[in-house]
C-alpha cells in the first residue's frame, strides 16, 4: 500500500473515531445540561416544545425555594454523616481484608475469597426483607447506625472493594515485605507503613467508589428510615414529587438534583488521576 494512501486511511479512521467519541460524549452530557437548564426555569416552561435550553429569564430563586419548602439542609447533613461514616468503615475493613487475602497465608484463604466474591452474585432485592427485620430487631430503624454500620462493615458491595485492593496489593513486590520482616516489623506494621502508602491509587479508587455508593444510595435508606429528619438527599429529592396540589415540581427537583451531584463531580475531578491509575493497575495481576 502506498505511504500516502496508508496515511490518508489512518487519518480518516482517526477522524471517525474522534467524531464518535464527541458524539457519545455530547449524548452523555445532554441530560445533565437539561437538568441544570430545567432548574432555572418556571414550572410552566419545563415541557415547552421545542425545548428551551437557555431559560429566559433564569430563575435563580428556585434554589432558594428548595431550602424554603423542605429541610434540605438537614438532608445534606444526614448524607454527609452517612457518607463519611461508610467511607471510614469500608476503608478500615476492606483494606485489612484485602491485605489478608493478598499477603497472609491461612487455612481456607482461597475458599473464603471465593465465597466473598460469590456474594456479589446475590441481588440486593433478596436481602431487603431480612435486612429490615434485622435492623428492626436491633432497634436501629431511623438511626445513623442502620444507615452506616452494615455498609461500613463491607456489606452490600464491599466484596468488590476488597477484590480491587487485593489485586493491587498483589502487584507490590514481596521484597518490601521481606526487608520489613528482617527489620522485625509485624504484619500490621507492614500493612500500615508499607502497603497503604504504596496503594494510594487503589485507595483513591476505593474512596471514590465508596463515596459514590453512599452519596447516591436510595433503596437502602428507603428501607431503614421513615421519618423526615433522617432522610438523605436521594429521598429528599423524591419529596418534590406531588409537593403542591399533586403536581411534581420538576424545576425544583432538578435544582435539588443539581446541588446533590456537585460533590460527586468535585470528588472525581480531584481524584481522577489516582482513580484511573487504580482501576488500570488493580486489574493487571491475578
Amino acid at each position: 500500500m502506498p505511504k500516502g494512501s496508508y496515511e490518508a486511511k489512518r487519518a480518516f479512521l482517526v477522524t471517525i473515531t474522534y467524531a464518535l467519541i464527541i458524539f457519545f460524549a455530547i449524548s452523555m452530557v445532554m441530560p445533565f445540561l437539561w437538568m441544570v437548564s430545567t432548574s432555572l426555569k418556571d414550572i410552566n416552561q419545563v415541557f415547552t416544545m421545542p425545548p428551551q435550553w437557555i431559560p429566559r429569564p433564569p430563575r435563580w430563586e428556585n434554589y432558594l425555594q428548595i431550602f424554603e419548602l423542605m429541610d434540605f439542609g438537614r438532608y445534606w447533613l444526614n448524607t454527609i454523616i452517612v457518607t463519611f461514616g461508610r467511607m471510614a468503615g469500608q476503608f478500615i475493613f476492606c483494606t485489612l481484608a484485602a491485605y489478608a487475602f493478598a499477603r497472609l497465608s491461612f487455612p481456607g484463604r482461597n475458599l473464603l475469597f471465593f465465597l466473598l466474591l460469590s456474594s456479589l452474585m446475590v441481588p440486593f432485592e433478596t436481602l431487603m426483607v431480612p435486612t429490615f427485620v434485622l435492623m428492626k430487631e436491633l432497634g436501629w430503624i431511623n438511626t445513623y447506625w442502620a444507615l452506616i454500620v452494615p455498609h461500613g462493615l463491607g456489606a452490600f458491595g464491599g466484596a468488590f472493594l476488597v477484590f480491587l485492593l487485593r489485586q493491587f496489593f498483589l502487584t507490590i513486590p514481596k521484597e518490601f515485605e521481606e526487608s520489613a520482616i528482617i527489620d522485625g516489623a509485624s504484619p500490621f506494621r507492614i500493612f500500615w507503613s508499607i502497603m497503604l502508602p504504596l496503594a494510594k491509587p487503589a485507595l483513591a479508587a476505593l474512596l471514590i467508589f465508596s463515596f459514590r455508593g453512599a452519596w447516591n444510595d436510595f433503596t437502602y435508606p428507603l428501607i431503614v428510615t421513615n421519618t423526615d429528619n433522617m432522610k438523605v438527599l436521594s429521598l429528599g429529592i423524591l419529596g418534590f414529587k406531588g409537593l403542591r396540589a399533586g403536581m411534581t415540581q420538576w424545576h425544583l427537583m432538578m435544582g435539588a438534583a443539581t446541588l446533590s451531584i456537585l460533590p460527586m463531580i468535585l470528588v472525581f475531578l480531584v481524584a481522577q488521576k489516582y482513580f484511573i491509575e487504580g482501576i488500570t493497575v488493580g486489574g493487571l495481576k491475578e
